[in-house]
C-alpha cells in the first residue's frame, strides 16, 4: 500500500508541496483539502489539514492536503484575532510557523497552487485509486475560500471541473456580512475573542488582497457571477460570525442554479475541525465522506 508522502509542486513563481494520503480501501473518491488560517497561519500538521485527511483516506477516499503559499504577517501587529480556541494559533506557534513557512506571498499566488494542486490530483488519480472525474475540492475556513475560488478559476478554463465543492465554515465575502435577528441574538453569548470583527476580518482580507479588487471572483467568490459551478456543501458553525456570508453564500448559488448544501452545526464555533472528537467535528468528517463519495461524475465542460 502507499504511503502518506509529499510531492513538490510549483504554480504563480512559488514552490509549494501537497501531501498524498492515499485510501486504504480506495472507493473512487479523492478529495483535495485546503487548511484554514486566516490565509497567514497553518501547516500540514494541524487537526483541521491532518485528522481531516486522515479520518477520510481511513473511510475510502484519498486525500491530497496542500501546503500552499501563506500570506505575509504584515496584518498581525493591526489584529486582536480569535483564541486560539478558535483554531488561532498561540503567539509561540505562530512565532515558530512564520520561521517554518519561508517565503511568503499575497493573492494570487495561493489561488493558483490550488489549481496546480487540483491538476495534479486529476492527473494522478488513476494510479491512487481514484477516478479523475470524481475528484473533489474543499477546505476550511480561509482554505474553504481558496477551494470556492479556485473553483470560480477552473470553470473560467472549461476543462474539468471538481465533482464536489465542500466547504468547511467559509466566508465568501469581502467583509462581514451583517447577521440576522437570531445570529445576532445568539453572538451576544459567545466569548468576544471567539468572534470575528468586521475590524478583524478587514485587516485580514486585505493583507490578502490589499487593493479588493477583484472582478472575477477567485479571492472572494461571494457576490459574483457563480453560473456552472458544481455541487457545493456549506457546512457552518452556529455561533459564528462569518456565517452570515455562507448561507448569503448558499442563496447565490441555489439562484444561479447550483445545487448546494447548507448544514449548520448547532453549538459550534469557529474552527472546530482543529478539536478532535469535537461532536461537530465528527459530523462534519462524515458529511464530507459522503459527499464526496457520493459526487455525481462530472466530465470535462460539462
Amino acid at each position: 500500500m502507499t504511503q502518506i508522502h509529499d510531492v513538490a509542486l510549483e504554480a504563480g513563481g512559488h514552490g509549494f508541496r501537497i501531501r498524498v494520503y492515499p485510501a486504504t480501501q480506495p472507493n473512487g473518491a479523492m478529495l483535495v483539502w485546503l487548511h484554514g488560517g486566516a490565509f497567514m497561519f497553518g501547516t500540514l500538521e494541524m487537526p483541521e489539514a491532518d485528522q481531516v485527511a486522515r479520518r477520510l483516506s481511513a473511510d475510502g477516499t484519498t486525500v491530497i492536503s496542500v501546503d500552499y503559499t501563506l500570506a505575509p504577517l504584515d496584518a498581525l501587529e493591526s489584529l486582536t484575532p480569535p483564541s486560539e480556541d478558535a483554531g488561532f494559533p498561540s503567539p509561540e506557534q505562530l512565532r515558530a510557523e512564520a520561521e517554518a513557512a519561508g517565503p511568503r506571498a499575497r493573492f494570487p499566488v495561493a489561488s493558483l497552487q490550488v489549481v496546480e494542486a487540483f491538476d495534479w490530483a486529476v492527473a494522478n488519480a488513476e494510479r491512487l485509486g481514484a477516478r479523475p472525474e470524481q475528484v473533489a475540492l474543499g477546505g476550511a475556513s480561509a482554505g474553504a475560500n481558496l477551494s470556492a475560488g479556485a473553483a470560480m478559476r477552473l470553470r473560467d478554463r472549461r476543462t474539468t471541473m471538481p465533482a464536489v465543492l465542500a466547504l468547511v465554515y467559509p466566508s465568501p465575502h469581502d467583509g462581514i456580512l451583517p447577521p440576522n435577528d437570531e445570529l445576532a441574538r445568539l453572538l451576544q453569548d459567545v466569548p468576544p475573542e471567539h468572534i470575528f470583527t468586521p475590524e478583524v476580518r478587514s485587516a485580514i482580507n486585505r493583507n490578502y488582497l490589499p487593493d479588493g479588487i477583484d472582478p472575477h471572483g477567485y479571492a472572494f467568490p461571494g457576490g459574483h457571477d457563480l453560473t456552472g459551478l458544481p455541487p457545493v456543501l456549506i457546512v457552518n458553525a452556529e455561533l459564528d460570525s462569518l456565517r452570515a456570508s455562507a448561507e448569503a453564500f448558499a442563496a447565490e448559488l441555489a439562484r444561479a442554479s447550483v445545487d448546494v448544501h447548507l448544514v449548520r452545526q448547532r453549538g459550534a464555533m469557529h474552527g472546530y475541525l482543529n478539536e478532535i472528537g469535537h461532536p461537530a467535528a465528527e459530523h462534519t468528517l462524515a458529511l464530507l465522506a459522503d459527499a464526496v463519495a457520493g459526487a455525481p461524475r462530472r466530465e470535462a465542460n460539462s
